[in-house]
């Protein structure tokens, strides 16, 4: 069978019967009826881990991205299989597989990646059709119903639980807001004490020390924190008694090594059984940061900036069940109403 491609070179395929000389026909001409273009079995037949590769390797991806993008990867049975036999039926039981040991965010998120690994595959017309397209997924449960916030009696227990060290280091996330990585990276020359602020520069990523990296933040996390005066008299007085260390003077560390994700982890673990905290994390903690702003009555961009967010559309789809809703301010307003009323 012989055809001319895209760029008009001549190509050709041999096939010993000539049922699947018509199927490859049939497949040829259904290719360039549903995308414009003739499609290259050859292109399409690499395993799907080498394209895998190929297409992460031109991503501009963050550390951690690139981390979670393997993580993907490892976890589909079809890495050697070639990209152009590959079905929505296998990635649809890869799901259901996942379902068994991962959480459904989890799922969402290694299902996305792949998904769009595919979807470079048509654009380099490798395949003319995505087969993570009509996959269904496990429900993810609402923000609002997932979500834990400690009481400030559980936090106070925290903190008066953690080691002089790590003490700081709990004060900047439940009161500063401060991801793990970003609390990890802060540096004494970030600290404003006069203004009461912080700078968020960088951020640590690493699960360990050996792999342990000073990188920029997420993008749109740079920012300036205002922050109170009894945060900033904790952060003195951590600076006075627990000290720096490094040229760059890092705030919080352990063994003369910045706080990776895992030792820091495991510190907070230590505090969560002592006090009965339960399965509360440390970015719980941030949770709890952001309900203090909304209730105080800021807007969604006042609270979309101190988190570092990149959009105020992330604010609300995380953290909208906080802000008081139409009945709540209708009530408030009639409550007001009423007590003028009576005190008259």
């Amino acid at each position: 069978m012989q055809w001319r491609d895209d760029g008009g070179k001549s190509r050709e395929s041999t096939h010993a019967l000539k049922r699947d000389a018509d199927k490859a026909l049939r497949e040829l001409t259904a290719a360039k009826v549903t995308t414009g273009h003739y499609l290259d079995d050859a292109a399409g037949s690499m395993a799907f881990k080498a394209w895998f590769e190929r297409w992460t390797g031109s991503q501009v991806w963050a550390d951690n991205t690139r981390t979670n993008a393997d993580q993907a990867l490892a976890s589909v049975p079809f890495q050697d299989r070639p990209v152009n036999k590959i079905r929505t039926s296998d990635v649809q039981a890869w799901v259901k597989e996942l379902t068994e040991r991962l959480e459904p965010s989890t799922i969402s998120t290694r299902h996305g990646t792949i998904k769009s690994c595919f979807k470079a595959a048509v654009t380099d017309r490798l395949i003319h059709a995505n087969p993570c397209d009509g996959v269904k997924l496990p429900r993810v449960r609402r923000k609002a119903a997932a979500m834990t916030i400690p009481s400030p009696a559980q936090v106070k227990g925290a903190l008066d639980a953690a080691p002089a060290w790590f003490a700081g280091f709990v004060s900047v996330c439940a009161f500063a807001g401060l991801r793990l990585g970003e609390a990890a990276g802060l540096q004494l020359a970030d600290i404003d004490f006069k203004a009461r602020t912080i700078t968020v520069a960088r951020q640590i990523q690493g699960e360990t020390v050996k792999t342990l990296k000073d990188v920029p933040p997420k993008h749109g996390s740079e920012r300036v924190i205002y922050i109170p005066k009894g945060l900033v008299k904790l952060l003195a007085k951590h600076v006075e008694e627990v000290g720096v260390f490094g040229d760059e003077k890092w705030l919080f560390g352990y063994g003369g090594h910045v706080l990776s994700r895992h030792g820091a982890g495991a510190e907070w673990r230590k505090i969560r059984d002592a006090t009965g905290l339960g399965e509360f994390t440390l970015h719980d903690l941030r949770h709890y940061y952001a309900s203090g702003p909304i209730a105080a009555g800021c807007d969604v961009v006042t609270v979309q900036r101190a988190l570092g967010h990149a959009t105020p559309s992330i604010t609300l789809d995380v953290y909208s069940h906080l802000w008081p809703s139409a009945e709540d301010k209708t009530r408030a307003a009639a409550a007001g109403l009423l007590a003028d009323v009576l005190a008259a």
